[in-house]
Parts: C-alpha cells; sequence; structure tokens
C-alpha cells in the first residue's frame, strides 16, 4: 500500500516538476523578449534623436518661411515607437544639444538655449511625441486621418509650451508670440503632418506595433 501511494504520487510530482520547467522557460523567453524589445526601442529612440538633430539641417525654401524637417521626425517617432520611446527620442536629441553639439535651431547649443526665449520649444519635442504616440496608440491600427489628427494634437502641444516660454522671456504678449512664433511656420506644418502621417503608414509594418 505504501509503495502503491507514491507511484501514485511520483506523477502528480513529475507533473508538478514539468510544469515549473515549463512555466520558468516561457518567463525566460519573455524576459529574453521583453529584454530584446528594449533594446531595439532604444536604439530606434536614438535613431530618431539623431534624425530629428539632422533634420535640422535639411531646409525646403517654401513660402513664408523655409521649413526644417526636425518635426517630421519628431512625428514619425512618435507614431511609430509610441509615447514612451517617442518622447524618449526627443530626449536624446535635446542631450545632444546640451553637450555641445550645434544641433537647436541656427546652430545654436548649450544648456542656456533652453531657458531662452526659444526653449519652449525644445521642451515641445518631446511633450508632442509623448502626446502623439499615445494618440496614435488609442486604435490598434490607426488610419490616415487618425494619424494627422494625433499629429495635430502633438503641434499643438509643441507650439503651446513654445509661445509660453517665447512670451515670459521676450516679454511679448500672446497675441505677438503667436504672430511671431507659430502663424509664419503654418503651412510648412501642414505638409510635414501629411506626409509624416503618409510615410508612418509605410513603416509601420516595420518598424511600429513591436513596442509597448
Amino acid at each position: 500500500m505504501f509503495l502503491a501511494s507514491i507511484n501514485r504520487a511520483a506523477p502528480k510530482r513529475d507533473t508538478v516538476s514539468r510544469h515549473r520547467r515549463t512555466r520558468n522557460g516561457k518567463d525566460w523567453r519573455n524576459s529574453m523578449n521583453t529584454e530584446q524589445t528594449s533594446l531595439r526601442g532604444m536604439v530606434y529612440a536614438s535613431l530618431f534623436g539623431a534624425l530629428t538633430a539632422v533634420g535640422a539641417y535639411i531646409i525646403i525654401p517654401l513660402p513664408p518661411v523655409p521649413i526644417t524637417l526636425q518635426t517630421l521626425f519628431l512625428g514619425l517617432a512618435g507614431t511609430l515607437l509610441g509615447g514612451r520611446l517617442g518622447a524618449l527620442s526627443q530626449v536624446v536629441y535635446l542631450l545632444l544639444g546640451i553637450i555641445g553639439l550645434p544641433v537647436f535651431a541656427g546652430g545654436k547649443a548649450g544648456l542656456g538655449v533652453l531657458f531662452g526665449p526659444t526653449g519652449g520649444y525644445l521642451i515641445g519635442f518631446v511633450a508632442a511625441a509623448f502626446v502623439i504616440g499615445k494618440l496614435a496608440a488609442l486604435k490598434a491600427r490607426p488610419g490616415f486621418a487618425w494619424l494627422c489628427l494625433s499629429l495635430v494634437a502633438g503641434t499643438a502641444v509643441l507650439y503651446a509650451l513654445g509661445v509660453l516660454q517665447l512670451s515670459l522671456v521676450a516679454r511679448l504678449a500672446p497675441v505677438k508670440a503667436l504672430a511671431v512664433g507659430v502663424l509664419p511656420f503654418l503651412p510648412g506644418d501642414g505638409i510635414k503632418i501629411v506626409l509624416t502621417a503618409w510615410i508612418a503608414l509605410k513603416l509601420r509594418d516595420r518598424i511600429g506595433g513591436k513596442f509597448p
């Protein structure tokens, strides 16, 4: 009877042991996948941060003012990487400028730029990427119109922070700050929003959907 009891109990212990090994194996694989996704995300965030810096030097001479491609890469970072990694990519961009690389508007660099009249726009890059990514992620597979809406919202956040600091530091009336810091750039921004949404739709199956 005692041996029979042991024999009946043994399969249960084997089953539990196999279950634990299987669970531990799954946990390990899930951990590895998470680490790989995290590493891939960091690489993409760094890439888009560098592209945003390069975008400052890509100038398209359109009236009423020339436009750069910084906000295009910002928008792509948000739509393709999501809010968290999109914002991180813009933190990378800011760090490049803070350490001395001339990647801010007008070839400027250094921490002092963040506290100057245009510093709000730079801080707005981070906030805008986060908002764009979070809004785009509200739909499982956002279409062109939803991406455009997300980009418009992110652009509005960028300009809100930029105009706020511009008016405070430069001591401009809000209307004057809007006239100087927003209105001249709206035509170019409209073009970039449409182009960004189109490019994001083309790239999302290769880049998007891989990050939490």
